[in-house]
């Protein structure tokens, strides 16, 4: 295929709050040994596309450690690549600001279309059908779509389209409406057409759905393709222990297979053992990823790579990230913990009963979800309540009757 796949993933997502504090939201961990970027690479690589390029900008090191040449996509080949582009004298100040910034990148590699793609979706999607509805439909720009509850419009740019999905009208994140089509932030141009429309337009935080498909519509083949599948914007604390723990239910009732051999999720992979599970351990409803040692008590949780759960030690309800460690006799509840922290011996995690918001955040944590941040050390018998947000690096030492109350926020 003559197409050349762009990947938005210099967004700093900021609702993800401490997970993105070191990190952009597409190299979060998610699943156990993934990162959520891998979902938008992987469909690349079974899709058949494998000239593209990731537009980064906001902490950029994690993510290019991570995809590298691009091989465990199948990206580093004789004839394709995958390319790292970060702005050079600006920031990217919108979604089309950034491709306007690589318009000569896209003009040297020359392809008929141009897929572009957000970097921080849980999804798999066979772009080839995408693009051949783009095609047939004889479209100068093709809209990935989603037909939603409209009472979650505000959330999404909305679409109006008529019977062969044209579109007619686009909103962007409308309060009230009765489009029931949300765009998903994956378009399909033809080359000439792009170039043409982001090049001669001067605003400055040029963005796809506040100004260019509106001003397309009147003037170009804009059409819908509707998407039926799983498809989930993991960009909040809830929405990112869900998507997680909705992975562990049984397979009648997954939503996203993990396990299809057509459509593997690729990643690159750490050169750990095997998962150790000791003698007088329990385990519910769990993933465990390569290098775990399950020695305590997990159930409905997700754990990273490298995770050690001691004897006598509780994991519940929780997605723990790589080479976290919990102590004996510790208790983790409702919880996500991000990377190298440990929780020492009988230190109580997201413990009791009381649900008092977040008081810095109560738009973030309501739900009873506490957070840490890397590299903590939780000392021993320390109690921590619900709805924390407890930042990397964090000195914790010295709490008042080593408590840290619900709805705390530690910097």
């Amino acid at each position: 295929m003559d197409v050349l796949g762009l990947i938005l993933a210099g967004g700093r997502g900021t609702r993800l709050d401490i997970l993105s504090e070191n990190r952009v939201k597409p190299s979060v961990p998610f699943a156990g040994k993934f990162r959520i970027i891998d979902f938008t690479l992987s469909n690349c690589s079974n899709s058949g596309i494998f000239n593209i390029a990731i537009l980064t900008q906001y902490l950029p090191f994690s993510l290019n450690d991570h995809i590298g040449s691009g091989k465990p996509w199948d990206f580093d080949r004789r004839d394709t690549k995958v390319s790292l582009l970060q702005p050079h004298n600006d920031w990217y100040h919108g979604t089309a600001d950034a491709v306007r910034k690589n318009i000569p990148y896209i003009k040297k590699n020359n392809p008929k279309y141009v897929v572009i793609l957000s970097g921080d979706h849980i999804y798999k999607m066979d772009y080839r059908k995408l693009i051949e509805h783009h095609i047939n439909k004889k479209a100068d720009l093709t809209v990935a779509c989603k037909i939603i509850d409209p009472k979650e419009s505000s959330r999404f740019g909305m679409l109006h389209a008529d019977d062969n999905l044209k579109i007619e009208k686009f909103e962007e994140k409308p309060q009230t409406t009765d489009a029931i089509h949300a765009s998903m932030g994956i378009y399909v141009f033809n080359t000439e057409c792009l170039i043409e429309q982001i090049q001669n337009n001067d605003t400055e935080d040029l963005d796809f759905g506040k100004h260019i498909i509106p001003e397309m519509i009147d003037s170009h083949d804009v059409y819908a393709y509707e998407y039926d599948d799983f498809w989930k914007d993991v960009g909040t604390y809830d929405a990112f222990m869900k998507a997680n723990l909705d992975l562990i239910k049984t397979v009648d009732k997954i939503k996203l297979d993990m396990y299809d051999p057509d459509w593997k999720i690729y990643t690159r992979s750490e050169d750990l053992p095997a998962v150790k599970i000791g003698s007088k351990a329990v385990i519910r409803q769990a993933l465990l990823s390569n290098g775990s040692i399950v020695a305590g008590h997990v159930e409905r949780s997700v754990l990273s790579p490298g995770v050690v759960v001691h004897p006598h030690a509780k994991v519940i309800h929780s997605v723990v990230l790589n080479d976290v460690e919990i102590k004996p006799g510790a208790v983790v509840e409702n919880c996500i913990i991000d990377k190298h922290t440990t929780i020492h011996d009988n230190a109580k995690v997201g413990y009791g009963t009381d649900n008092t918001p977040n008081h810095e955040r109560p738009d973030l944590l309501s739900q009873g979800i506490t957070v840490l941040g890397k590299h903590l050390n939780v000392p021993k018998k320390m109690i921590v309540g619900r709805n924390c947000r407890i930042f990397g690096h964090a000195d914790l030492d010295g709490f008042k009757e080593n408590r840290i109350p619900s709805g705390a926020t530690v910097k």
